[in-house]
């Protein structure tokens, strides 16, 4: 591997989760060239733990936690300006297979973004698709060979610094959730190249979905966002389709975000016990994203 990479890690406050991507990231067999913690604030003893454990890892400690967006842009910028070739971006709930940055970097002359796929603890694959009005799966097969795609999560792609000349840094003021889909979609509008790498697998440790059931019949599988993240996530959704001509095609993309929180509005009525917080946060969001009213929320 001839180009310089560095990996950009965001964390806030699990120290526990950090410590372990830590060392999937530096035990790869081949790994990054240097290695940034984006550290927003954390207050469970992680500057500590980093200090004694993870002496070689150079720590971006933020004065205030900013969310995931504004840590990633905080850490890809650092990454940037100190000349890195290539930006290999993850929460620090991300551990990455062994092998990830090898087999990404085969292919560093084919395309401006490499993708592996995400597994969850059930060892399922997912985490790549298209825009089609609205997010699309793509199918992935492991041994399948690499494939174009247009929507990707932060969780271990490796990203040339092409992509932020051309299209700039994910929106802080996103705060947290669906930063990384926007910036897919700027890159899709950039006509950039984003390869999905199907034998590069990543975990993730993002949580299994909950099965919850009506009066004992009706059974369905829900996520797990907080009410907080299900504001953030509506509103940045909201903005992105209502305010932007980014998500084309934008006439069905708005449609489909009326419709979808409307499904899962009344989903959130039926089976969670903090109804009608949800129900408020999720109004609330798209009241916001209509709105343009971005940033932390107060």
């Amino acid at each position: 591997m001839s180009e310089k990479v560095c990996a950009v890690i965001v964390t806030y406050n699990r120290k526990d989760l950090l410590r372990e991507c830590l060392n999937a990231v530096l035990s790869q067999t081949c790994p990054p060239d240097h290695v940034l913690v984006v550290d927003n604030a954390s207050t469970d003893g992680t500057p500590e733990m980093l200090k004694a454990e993870f002496p070689q890892v150079e720590v971006l400690r933020l004065p205030e936690n900013q969310g995931g967006a504004g840590g990633f842009h905080e850490g890809m910028k650092r990454a940037y300006e100190m000349g890195f070739e290539w930006l290999w971006i993850m929460d620090d709930d991300a551990f990455p297979e062994k092998d990830v940055l090898a087999l990404l970097s085969r292919y560093f002359s084919q395309a401006e973004v490499l993708v592996p796929l995400q597994r969850n603890v059930g060892g399922s694959l997912y985490g790549v698709g298209y825009w089609k009005g609205r997010y699309v799966s793509a199918f992935v097969e492991e041994k399948a060979s690499p494939f174009r795609i247009e929507m990707f999560a932060f969780v271990g792609p490796l990203i040339h610094r092409e992509v932020l000349q051309k299209v700039g840094l994910p929106r802080k003021e996103f705060f947290l959730q669906f930063d990384d889909v926007e910036y897919a979609l700027r890159i899709r509008e950039a006509g950039l190249r984003v390869l999905c790498v199907p034998d590069s697998h990543i975990v993730h440790n993002y949580g299994e979905a909950k099965e919850v059931s009506l009066l004992g019949f009706i059974r369905r599988k829900r996520g797990v966002l907080s009410p907080v993240k299900v504001y953030y996530s509506v509103r940045n959704y909201g903005w992105t389709v209502c305010r932007t001509q980014l998500a084309k095609p934008r006439p069905m993309s708005v449609v489909m975000y009326f419709l979808l929180n409307l499904r899962w509005l009344v989903g959130d009525l039926l089976f969670e016990p903090d109804r009608f917080t949800r129900v408020r946060m999720r109004v609330k969001g798209v009241w916001h994203g209509i709105l343009g009213k971005l940033g932390k929320l107060s």
